[in-house]
Order: structure tokens, then C-alpha cells, then sequence
């Protein structure tokens, strides 16, 4: 480790504390005021679009309500993508001609879009057409990310909001929160960026593929495309799916290191200002700040972690004899090992996915880190809208483990955290690695699920259980050695995707529509504290022992144990 890493980490890191109270003001004025931005250019526009699909601000809906619009819109969703896949062939911006996407990697790359996963069994210059790619893939980055953060909304105003004598039963408008997030947030923000990343040279356009002949005479194909545009929604919305196959390694994805750091900005500016919206939300900021303290503190262990595992040189290499300053295996010569490290670390803790490395290539324990945020539940800054909810749910737990400390019936903003809330609490927990390790128990063991392996032992599991994780998380990066493109894979993971977004979701929702109605309870001196160090501190440990807990013997049989046998000289 060198003093420049840690000062990228740090510049990174200070640039995203000063971006995170005004964005999270903008987000507030968006969602939760009446003083809208730009109200003369975009409000004509969201009347429009609010016109078109029969919904009015004025019209709230129910926790059902709003939870039937999300399943009904993403399954919608889905089927289009999947014929749009499956007809691309006859479709016009297609100047390579590329074939018709088979059924299963069809349903797979469907499922992973809506569900803003983004996992990807297939090259995309290789597969996708233009069409398929802006008319598909990208508006699926805009919708999916705007549904997640109306989610978040609709959880947040189950805890903030106080009822009137009657109670109250409503959480906003589905329909109006996907309109304003779309509309207010991510597309102005990527308009902005892709002009500035095109300045940065990376691609725009919609020319066919380049035939090149190298210095060496060799041919060679340079694949072309609307790469911008896409790029920075990718980010924004922390989606993660790359125009080509290599993601934020190429250099027409990511050009130089300035758009290396801008795309890492991407990846947590949103969910780390829902933070701040969220404490304008309570009516007190210091809960905001103490959720944001608490994602700050798992950030920088996993980032020192990850820094530090790959410090270390390759065991594979050192037993060739070649002397090392650390493990380049995998990355981008352009980044180095800090901002690959810090990459890996930030669109894992997200649930992003995008990479400028190989998470395969790393060191055992460094692999050991992106594998652990995700299965820390995505609540490390998170997704746009699924980290704060996730973070949120953790906060339920452990509101409700303090209140056990205390003998007293646990309190959370005033409101009571009842049995009802802590049995849909512990149904979304139990969701996640239900889907991980019983997925990863049957790939391991039938002949499908191991054939697709290009490693033994334990990398060969750290590969299944990647997979796995990444799919449920929401994440979509791969440990690069494992051959997805199978009708058992495509079909294993798009359900994986599936239940990790919508299953999660359907009890986050039904907390909220429990707690919106309830009575606030005025603060008494038994009431423990939700905005300062010491919740922060209860909330990390939660999370992490929650995390330990569930997946740490199948992590002491893969990563864990790879990295004791690589000491030992047996490498795999």
C-alpha cells in the first residue's frame, strides 16, 4: 500500500461527503415538496407524462396498491425486453446483423434488467443491437433504478410520516415516484455526464464495426455504438451492465482516470444523498447522518481490506519465481491496484456491478471483500433506493435488539416496532440467503452446475457462490471463471435476480404500510437513541453479524480456505 492509493481513496471519499447534503436536498425538493426544480421546463413534461399513464399526485396509493403497480410495471417490462431481444433480427439499428437472442439468455438478461442486476451471460458488442441496447437495456437502467428509489420513498414515509386522528394508510404514487425520479434525477444528471464523457473519448455513435489492420498486420474488429449514453445511466442508476464485454475495463467505457473516478461518484451519489433526504424526511438530520456513518464505516473497512489483500503478491506468480509489488493480475495498467481495489470495493458495496478488473483474478482474500459486501445485504451505500431500504430494515432489527437490552417495546422514530413488523423484517432477511445458499448448494452438486466450472476446489465454489450472491444482491459482477451462458444458468440466475429484488421488496413495502398509520409515541427516558455514534455503532454490528452469521461456514469453505492453501503453495 502507498501514500497515492490512500489519497484516491480519500479524495474519493471527500468529494462524495461534499456531494451528499445537496443532492439530498435536490431529492427532497423532487419527492417531498412542492417546490419542484425547474418547475417552467419540466413540470409542463411531468403533467404530460402523468396524463399518459392515468396517475395524479393527488391520488396516494396503499402499500398493496403501490406494491401491485411495481409488479405489474416490471413484469410488463420484462416481456417487452424479451421480445425485443428475440426480434432483434428483424429490428432496423442492427448494422452488424446480429442473430436473435436465444430463449434462455433471453429470459436471463430480461430478468436482469428489470430487476437492476445487470448480470450479463453474454459479450454485448457480440449480441445486443444498437436497438436492443438504447431501446432495451437502457431505458430498463432509467425505470428499474427510478422503481428502487420509489420504493425507498415509500418505506421512508412509512416511518416519517404522522397521522392524522383517522391514522393514515398511504405511502405516495408508484407511478409519480418513477415519473420524478426519472425524470428529475437521473436524466438530467446523465444528460450532463455523457456529454462529459464523450469529451473524455469515449464512444457515441452509431457507426458499423471498423475493420483495422494492426502495426504487426493482423486484422482486427473495433466494435462501435452508442457507448455514452449508456455508460453513465449504467452508473447513475447503479445498474452495471457494460456496452462491451469487458465493462469499465475498456477504454472505450473508460477512457481515462478522471472517467474512473467520476463513475465510482456515479455509483454512490444517489444512495448516499437518500441519506440526507431521508433525515430531511424524519425532520431530523442527525438520522440521516447516522445511517450514512454507519454505510461510511463498513465502506472503509472493506476498502482497506481489499487495498491491503491485494498488496500482496499473486501466489500463483511467486511460485513462477517473479518478483512482485502486488497483485496485477486482471487489472487495467491505467488504474493500478488501488483504484481497481477501490472500484471493486464501491460497485460491490453498491449494487452496481460494473468493473475495471477482474474480481476473479484477485487474490483470495481480496475476492473474499466484494463477495462480503454484497452479502452484508447491500446496505453499504447500496443501490439507488435498495440501499436506504435495506439499511433501513437492519435499522427495524436493531431498534428492536436495543429495545430487548432495555426491557422496553421497541421504538423507532417514535412509532412501536411490533411483532407484525419484526416477522416481515426477519422474512426479509431470511429471503436472501435462502435464494444464495440453496442455489449454490444444487449448482455445486449436478452436473450442470459444475460443468460450467473452469476451476477446482474452492475457487471453483467462491465461483458458484459469487454467482449466486451477485444474482440475489442485485449486484451483477462475476468471478470471471464461471461459464453462465447455459440454459441451467440463465435460467437459476434469472430467478435468483428475480426473488433477490421482488421478494425483498413485498415485506420491505408491508413494513411500511404497517408503520405509516401508526400513533407517535412521545420520547421518554427509556427511549434509546437513533441519531448518534452509539446506534451507529449497534447498526454496524447488526449488519455484520446478521452478514457472519449466515454465510460464514460457506465462506470458510471457499475464499477463506483458498487463501490458507495458497500460503500453503497449493494454488488452484
Amino acid at each position: 500500500m502507498t501514500i497515492i492509493g490512500w489519497l484516491q481513496i480519500l479524495l474519493f471519499f471527500a468529494l462524495l461527503l461534499v456531494l451528499t447534503k445537496p443532492l439530498g436536498v435536490y431529492l427532497f425538493r423532487v419527492f417531498e415538496s412542492d417546490a419542484r426544480p425547474l418547475p417552467r421546463i419540466l413540470g409542463p413534461v411531468e403533467r404530460v407524462l402523468l396524463k399518459l399513464t392515468g396517475a395524479s399526485e393527488r391520488r396516494e396509493q396503499t402499500w398493496v396498491e403501490y406494491c401491485g403497480a411495481l409488479l405489474a410495471f416490471s413484469a410488463v417490462s420484462m416481456l417487452i425486453l424479451y421480445g425485443l431481444q428475440r426480434t432483434q433480427h428483424l429490428l432496423p439499428l442492427n448494422p452488424q446483423g446480429l442473430g436473435a437472442v436465444g430463449p434462455e439468455l433471453s429470459f436471463n438478461t430480461a430478468a436482469s434488467f428489470v430487476a437492476n442486476t445487470n448480470w450479463q451471460s453474454y459479450a454485448g458488442e457480440s449480441t445486443m443491437s444498437y436497438l436492443t441496447q438504447m431501446v432495451g437495456l437502457a431505458w430498463q437502467n432509467f425505470v428499474s433504478a427510478a422503481a428502487g428509489l420509489g420504493v425507498a420513498l415509500a418505506l421512508a414515509r412509512g416511518f416519517t410520516r404522522r397521522p392524522g386522528p383517522e391514522g393514515a394508510k398511504t405511502l405516495g404514487n408508484f407511478w409519480v415516484d418513477v415519473v420524478r425520479g426519472t425524470l428529475y434525477v437521473l436524466l438530467p444528471i446523465s444528460f450532463v455526464v455523457a456529454l462529459f464523457f464523450v469529451s473524455q473519448g469515449m464512444l457515441q455513435n452509431f457507426s458499423p464495426y471498423q475493420e483495422l489492420t494492426t502495426l504487426e498486420g493482423a486484422k482486427q474488429t473495433l466494435a462501435m455504438g452508442p457507448v455514452a449514453s449508456q455508460e453513465v445511466i449504467k452508473m447513475l442508476g447503479t445498474n452495471g451492465g457494460g456496452f462491451f464485454n469487458a465493462n469499465s475495463a475498456h477504454p472505450f467505457e473508460n477512457p481515462t482516470p478522471l472517467t474512473n473516478l467520476v463513475q465510482m461518484l456515479l455509483i454512490f451519489c444517489i444512495p448516499s444523498a437518500l441519506t440526507y433526504t431521508y433525515g430531511r424526511m424524519t425532520g431530523d438530520s442527525k438520522q440521516g447522518w447516522a445511517l450514512f456513518a454507519a454505510m461510511s464505516v463498513l465502506f472503509f473497512a472493506g476498502a482497506t481490506a481489499a487495498y491491503a489483500a491485494e498488496s500482496q503478491p499473486n501466489a500463483a506468480v511467486a511460485a513462477s519465481g517473479v518478483a512482485q509489488a502486488g497483485n496485477m493480475e486482471g487489472k487495467e495498467v491505467r488504474y493500478g491496484i488501488p483504484a481497481t481495489t477501490l472500484f471493486a470495493t464501491v460497485t460491490t458495496d453498491a449494487s452496481c456491478g460494473a468493473v475495471n478488473g477482474m474480481h476473479d483474478s484477485f487474490n483470495p482474500l481480496g475476492g473474499l471483500v466484494p463477495l462480503v459486501n454484497m452479502q452484508l445485504g447491500e446496505v453499504i451505500f447500496g443501490g439507488v433506493g435498495a440501499g436506504l431500504y435495506g439499511i433501513l430494515i437492519m435499522v427495524v432489527l436493531s431498534v428492536f435488539i436495543a429495545g430487548l437490552m432495555v426491557g422496553r417495546t421497541p421504538e423507532y422514530l417514535g412509532k412501536k416496532i411490533e411483532a407484525k413488523e419484526m416477522k416481515l423484517a426477519m422474512l426479509y432477511v431470511l429471503i436472501f440467503p435462502l435464494f444464495i445458499l440453496g442455489l449454490s448448494a444444487v449448482a455445486a452438486v449436478i452436473p450442470q452446475g459444475v460443468s460450467s466450472l473452469n476451476n477446482a476446489g474452492p475457487h471453483g465454489l467462491t465461483e458458484i457462490l459469487y454467482a449466486f450472491t451477485s444474482g440475489t444482491a442485485n449486484n451483477g459482477s462475476a468471478f470471471a471463471g464461471l461459464n453462465a451462458n447455459t440454459p441451467f444458468w440463465n435460467i437459476s440466475l434469472g430467478m435468483a435476480m428475480l426473488g433477490g429484488r421482488f421478494l425483498m421488496i413485498v415485506p420491505a413495502l408491508a413494513i411500511a404500510g404497517s408503520m405509516v398509520g401508526k400513533k407517535v409515541v412521545p420520547t421518554g427516558p427509556g427511549t434509546f437513541p437513533t441519531n448518534g455514534a452509539l446506534f451507529t455503532g449497534l447498526l454496524v454490528s447488526v449488519v455484520i453479524i446478521v452478514g457472519a452469521l449466515t454465510f460464514f461456514p460457506a465462506l470458510s469453505l471457499s475464499p477463506i480456505v483458498e487463501h490458507f492453501l495458497a500460503g500453503a503453495g497449493k494454488v488452484y
